[in-house]
């Protein structure tokens, strides 16, 4: 059974029995003493709320804060290739849900980059080269993508290319950069083990990946990648966003799967058992409210809630990432040696809390262990608005967004170093590398 929101006034009552009542159950106390911490952090997050529409923010201190409101423009030059629409716009045309998830930002970086500053129409100074390739857009019926013909898409685009154009074949792609936001990137598979068999796709192995995977030391993150935020819709983020003054009741919140029974029905292998660990321990606790069930209500809920639990799924990332960061819920990130969005820009470890997947079961003591004046500082960073604006891809778009932030950490790549230009007739690429299917024409 889910378990309900947690307010304030109906939970305080088992509280006034333990601490004036004389309770010397052990158990009893223990919940008395999580609520009245509840308490405290609430009403210290009602100030703090209260405080912030005067406002008050709290920007980001050294070059962390610098690197967030870099301007790339006038720093770097992109050339975008002319594909056919086959690669692209027809895929979008044939099935437009592709624009609402979560792996959209492969289109709208597309459409960004064709009409911004940064977009120069004459190769021969471009610093990258950018190939629009919608290689997530093949969607099931209930709007999972596939990806096994994604490296049959990317092949025949390179393939086009490095025919048409003499510049992939000056550097094997080393100053291309491709946008590749599937579940483990360019190894373009959803299951983390198949993922790794396959690898990233050997003729994208020199470039430079725009990805949301991101894990180190894994086979599927490339040395030097982006690692960006995944899509999350910014136009109904904004129309459901509730007063600032709401108090946060919610303590801990989480709506999601636990288990994958179509997948993984006993759940050790999902999430690396995370998700299950966090349902069998916490499904009963009042100041968890967590269920499989997503209401109407989830984006407001996460308004009202202290922590948000973002913990790994198939893969190590999710929107909830995203979500949290703009609605000021304090993200509880559960998934080890995840890279996270724009980390030389964004302190993850200052507006955020890591909690180990081995360390599940003690959830609760180290979110209470917490002190209040930690938690207030967090709200206080999430609450800025350049941190929120980071992880957004907007229609129209905004200074020191998404967009602008892959462009920061493309034109920190600059310049390319002499050793990526390669000699006459040299070869670095194996082009018919990879599971055979992968070689069938696209």
């Amino acid at each position: 059974m889910p378990v309900s929101p947690l307010h304030l006034p109906s939970q305080t009552a088992p509280c006034v029995d333990c601490f004036f009542l004389g309770s010397r159950d052990s158990s009893t106390m223990r919940k008395c003493l999580w609520l009245w911490d509840l308490l405290f952090i609430a009403l210290g997050f009602a100030w703090s709320i209260t405080a912030e529409r005067n406002p008050c923010t709290e920007r980001i201190s050294g070059s962390a804060g610098d690197v967030l409101e870099d301007d790339p423009v006038g720093r770097l030059k992109v050339y975008v290739y002319e594909l056919p629409s086959k690669y692209n716009k027809k895929i979008l045309q044939k099935d437009p849900r592709c624009l609402s998830h979560m792996f959209a930002a492969e289109i709208f970086m597309h459409r960004f980059l064709l009409s911004s500053p940064v977009r120069t129409l004459n190769p021969e100074e471009a610093d990258w080269f950018y190939t629009p390739i919608y290689a997530t857009c093949d969607l099931t019926p209930t709007g999972l993508p596939l990806p096994f013909k994604s490296p049959r898409m990317v092949r025949s685009a390179i393939q086009l290319i490095s025919s048409s154009w003499p510049y992939w074949n000056r550097t094997e792609g080393a100053d291309h950069f491709f946008v590749v936001p599937h579940d483990f990137g360019a190894c373009f598979h959803y299951q983390e083990e198949k993922a790794i068999e396959r690898g990233i796709l050997p003729i994208l192995r020199r470039a430079t990946l725009v990805q949301t995977f991101g894990q180190r030391n894994h086979v599927c993150l490339n040395e030097g990648s982006i690692t960006i935020p995944p899509y999350a819709p910014p136009q109904k983020m904004q129309a459901r966003q509730i007063p600032p003054d709401t108090p946060r009741s919610i303590f801990v919140y989480f709506r999601g799967l636990f288990y994958d029974v179509n997948n993984d029905p006993e759940g050790g292998y999902y999430a690396r058992g995370a998700r299950a660990a966090v349902w069998e321990n916490f499904k009963s606790n009042p100041l968890f409210d967590i269920s499989t069930e997503h209401p109407t209500t989830y984006y407001e809920d996460m308004q009202r809630a202290i922590f948000c639990l973002c913990p790994l799924g198939w893969a190590p990332w999710s929107p909830r990432l995203v979500e949290a960061v703009v609605f000021g819920c304090i993200p509880v990130i559960i998934a080890d040696d995840i890279v996270l969005p724009f980390a030389d820009a964004i302190p993850w470890e200052e507006i955020g809390v890591f909690v180990a997947e081995d360390d599940v079961p003690k959830l609760d003591k180290i979110l209470t262990s917490i002190p209040p004046h930690v938690i207030l500082r967090k709200q206080r960073l999430l609450a800025n608005p350049s941190m929120k604006r980071a992880m957004l891809f907007p229609q129209p778009t905004l200074p020191g967004d998404a967009f602008h932030q892959i462009l920061n950490g493309l034109a920190r790549k600059l310049p390319h170093p002499k050793s990526v230009y390669l000699k006459p007739g040299e070869k670095i690429l194996n082009w018919t590398a990879g599971p055979i299917t992968d070689l069938k024409p696209w």
